[in-house]
């Protein structure tokens, strides 16, 4: 008994170090196409709409390939059953899709940075709806997690400087709009993971918020939006096909796997190092300077990052099997 004792928990263990390694990979992922973004916004007429809408749409169609090549029985039997298909297109056509718009709403309203730290009330957001399933307080890491997690943030996003942080009422609302959607995402699809496995779940969310985000971009012609396709030479074409396999289909599929495994609150936080890959890729690509507020940030995370890893593998095993039995 006591063999199979150790020996689950060992399986358990690396179980749970290959789920923080894809989540925590794939949030860096997403720092690698916000560095993608800057660059096509900086050097072409393209717009935040068009952008979203390529992005997801090419990645959906990404996954959907290989679905049909490598789990057509599979991909036959989602697809056929309406309650999933339904689930599906909440997942992608309400969650991933209002997190990308609201994001950039956001920084209209704003600027880049403060949204950046607006959307880190997810943590909270899905650390509170966690707890309030489970029944329980917060954890004392998680607590320390996640002030040591805004305050990384808030030290790369600022510099440092609390009068970088524009906080209108109207943008205040839409980033806790996109705190909410961030949160949605990443706990709702939690019975969808554990019935048909995280990667053709996201691989159809993504194609669903894909749909949406490009009928949005089609739409906005009614309003006036030029819908004229942007020039772009060969580098914008590589930099677009970058964007969209490795910062949007890699970088989604490895972390939502990383979630499905670690739970929502450990995911969600390791889902906050993104700002630190964006610095990193943005210093090493395109030359932005790096201060001494982003290495504060940057050790601040990796604080963060040791400190809810580490964790009693015990403890987070139980709060894993919860999060599925009691979350949506």
């Amino acid at each position: 008994m006591r063999e199979r004792i150790a020996e689950g928990a060992s399986v358990f263990r690396r179980r749970h170090t290959k789920g923080v390694l894809c989540a925590l990979v794939g949030a860096a992922l997403w720092g690698f196409s916000g560095a993608c973004a800057q660059f096509l916004l900086a050097n072409y007429d393209i717009t935040p709409s068009f952008i979203t809408a390529v992005r997801m749409l090419g990645a959906g169609a990404l996954f959907l390939a290989v679905l049909v090549v490598r789990n057509r029985a599979q991909l036959r039997a989602m697809l056929g059953d309406r309650r999933t298909v339904g689930q599906l297109a909440v997942f992608g056509g309400v969650g991933l899709f209002l997190c990308q718009i609201t994001y950039t709403i956001v920084i209209g309203y704003t600027n880049a940075g403060t949204a950046t730290v607006l959307q880190t009330t997810g943590i909270a957001f899905v650390m509170l709806a966690t707890c309030l399933f489970m029944r329980r307080l917060p954890r004392m890491r998680e607590i320390v997690g996640l002030v040591a997690a805004v305050a990384a943030t808030w030290l790369i996003a600022t510099q440092g400087d609390p009068s970088a942080l524009s906080l209108p009422l109207v943008g205040l609302i839409w980033g806790i709009a996109n705190g909410l959607s961030v949160a949605f995402y990443i706990m709702y699809p939690k019975k969808l993971f554990a019935r048909w496995g995280s990667f053709a779940v996201t691989g159809l969310g993504m194609l669903a918020g894909g749909v949406v985000a490009t009928a949005v971009y089609f739409g906005g012609a009614a309003f006036g939006q030029p819908l004229a396709l942007p020039a772009l030479d060969a580098a914008g074409l590589l930099v677009f096909a970058a964007f969209i396999v490795i910062g949007t289909f890699a970088a989604f599929a490895l972390y939502l796997h990383g979630v499905s495994v670690v739970g929502s609150v450990q995911g969600s936080l390791l889902g906050a190092v993104e700002p630190v890959s964006a610095t990193v890729f943005s210093a090493l690509w395109l030359a932005t300077a790096f201060t001494g507020a982003d290495l504060a940030g940057c050790a601040l995370m990796i604080a963060m990052v040791f400190l809810v890893t580490t964790e009693d593998p015990a403890a987070s095993q139980e709060a894993v099997e919860e999060d599925y039995s009691e979350c949506v």
